[in-house]
């Protein structure tokens, strides 16, 4: 039955079935992929029904695009909300002081682990800060329950490490394939950012889930949770080259962005009590939403708002700020959410007021703002999300042009690398690494973690006191009985490593005690340390083998560790977890 991260686990019979039949993690995919559809419609169904209680506004409408909402209720309610999510923060704090993980960390370092109930208070506290006007995307909620699903299901078969992995990844393709109606950038967010990379053996599960996900949701709310911005004029060569140019700047923005993020979260959590956060944050977004309405929420209605693209380029680019500095501030006050949407609606307001810039300093390139608007959308998104391929789908099925796509893989391939170069991370990655960790994306490198100096030293050492003779130990220990022997004080504590061949060529030497034979003295490895860090440190001492003490203040010999064993053992778990990825035996 369930333990503490609630799941139900299957009959035997019908785990070993599914275990023991690759087309079963399939129908498991269609199972998932549905289900995702589903939580993207009620999520995206509750949050609506948020904004037309909290806002006023009329039923079917979206609250970004308004042309204007109450002022009292602007201010209110994004602060009352904030004032109300902080102290929910405060509660579950108490209640469930672990941090929860996400599918990207989840699938990185622990195997596609993650528990249900984290996963549906993420959720909830998502579509509470999107339902109050704060200026964070969905698709964080979407992705975090429908995964967080997923992995229940397959806890629940004990299904082997990389299907478990898969499993979370179709959860994640099918929450942005109904999330945006594209089945394809569904499947290869899995594939880039959940997955950390493709393989055959992924393919057919998580593409299934991403139909799935696109066909329920569709079939609950048709065409409304997709992007639109109107007709695009044909892509001329000359595009191309300037796309180039647009995708220097996407990167160059998207990394301002970033950096604004984690300057906010930082100056609120100097200056503010927890709860507080979120209130002053909300107060800041209420009064831009005085301004211009499109900042408040994730930002759908905003660009499915056509005539947005036919405003003022002065309203635009004060929009794009606006919208910008709401995020930034939502998201550092502790709002919570993601920056997906908001990525493509600035990017779709960047590349405009590029396009339209362009034609008012050379009127002879004549270029269509709104093919540059896609663009833009694709390459700063790219930029800040990562998943290039990902954003290179939602133009290709947002548009069905593909010599537009064309451009938009030039201008994302520039942003993509050039934020690479000069950042390191996407928006997700850059979280972890704030938080300490050193992924970089959801590769999984969990098993090399859990792959610890701890699980492979052997336990039965032989030890000798530093002070005896020479002559006791080549008594003791004959040419051939053992190759090396570790050396302790009087207090038990390691005083280093002696080669019994060495001792042996010793005998008549100046040399009387072991200790003056000792080598590695101040070089031991730590339980906890993971192969890697074990190889690394073999390097360092150039030694063939080390000892392992509890910990360095104690230094008590608990076990000794040869190179060549660590290497064997890593090359054989790199082996293992290839063939698990590609689905050989």
């Amino acid at each position: 039955m369930a333990n503490a991260h609630f799941y139900i686990e299957a009959p035997p019979r019908l785990r070993a079935f599914v275990r023991a039949r690759e087309a079963s993690l399939i129908l498991l995919a269609v199972l998932v992929g549905a289900i995702a559809g589903l939580v993207v419609a009620a999520m995206s169904a509750t949050t609506a029904f948020l904004h037309v209680i909290l806002f006023d506004i009329p039923a079917g409408s979206r609250l970004s695009s308004q042309l204007s909402v109450d002022p009292l209720r602007a201010i209110i309610v994004p602060s009352v909300g904030g004032l109300i999510l902080g102290f929910v923060f405060l509660l579950v704090a108490r209640w469930r002081p672990e941090r929860e993980v996400d599918p990207i960390e989840a699938n990185a370092l622990h195997g596609g682990r993650m528990s249900f109930r984290e996963s549906v208070i993420v959720a909830a506290q998502t579509i509470w800060s999107s339902g109050v006007g704060a200026s964070v995307g969905l698709e964080a909620g979407y992705t975090q329950l429908s995964s967080g699903l997923a992995a229940s299901f397959g806890r629940g078969f004990h299904l082997r490490r990389a299907d478990q992995r898969v499993m979370v990844g179709c959860g994640a393709a099918g929450a942005i394939a109904g999330a945006f109606g594209a089945p394809l950038a569904g499947a290869f967010y899995a594939f880039e950012l959940v997955l950390g990379g493709y393989t055959p053996a992924s393919l057919t599960p998580v593409g299934v889930a991403a139909v799935m996900g696109y066909v329920v949701a569709n079939a609950f709310t048709p065409s409304s949770l997709g992007i639109f911005i109107g007709p695009t004029g044909e892509v001329l060569p000359h595009d191309l080259a300037i796309a180039s140019v647009l995708g220097i700047l996407a990167a160059m923005t998207g990394i301002g962005m970033m950096r604004g993020v984690s300057l906010s979260e930082t100056l609120f959590k100097k200056r503010l009590w927890g709860p507080l956060r979120p209130l002053i944050g909300g107060l800041f977004v209420g009064m831009l939403a005085l301004l211009s309405p499109q900042v408040l929420s994730s930002g759908h209605g905003a660009l499915h708002l056509t005539g947005m693209m036919q405003m003022t380029l002065g309203a635009i680019a004060t929009i794009f700020v606006l919208k910008a500095m709401a995020s930034m501030i939502s998201l550092g006050a502790g709002f919570r959410g993601g920056l997906f949407f908001a990525s493509l609606l600035l990017g779709a307001l960047g590349g405009r007021l590029f396009g339209a810039g362009l034609n008012a300093i050379m009127p002879s390139l004549q270029l269509d703002p709104n093919v540059y608007a896609i663009i833009g959308m694709s390459a700063f998104s790219a930029s800040v999300i990562g998943g290039p391929l990902t954003m290179t789908f939602i133009a290709l099925e947002s548009t069905g042009n593909l010599w537009l796509t064309t451009a938009v893989l030039i201008a994302v391939i520039i942003s993509t690398q050039l934020t690479r170069e000069l950042f390191g991370y996407s928006f997700a990655t850059w979280r972890f690494h704030l938080r300490g960790e050193t992924i970089r994306s959801a590769a999984d490198v969990g098993w090399v973690r859990d792959l610890t100096v701890g699980r492979m030293m052997r336990r039965d050492v032989a030890t000798i006191d530093a002070t005896m003779p020479i002559a006791d130990l080549v008594r003791t220990f004959p040419l051939g009985s053992k190759t090396q022997v570790v050396v302790v004080d009087g207090n038990e504590r390691y005083a280093g490593i002696v080669t019994v061949a060495d001792a042996h060529g010793a005998l008549g030497s100046k040399a009387t005690t072991v200790h003056d034979l000792a080598h590695h003295r101040d070089t031991t490895l730590l339980p906890f340390l993971n192969v890697k860090e074990a190889v690394a440190a073999f390097d360092r001492a150039e030694a063939e083998s080390l000892a392992v003490v509890d910990s360095i203040q104690n230094r008590h010999v608990v076990g000794m560790l040869t190179e060549a064993h660590t290497l064997r053992r890593y090359a054989e778990e790199s082996e293992r977890r290839r063939n698990e990825m590609f689905g050989e035996p």
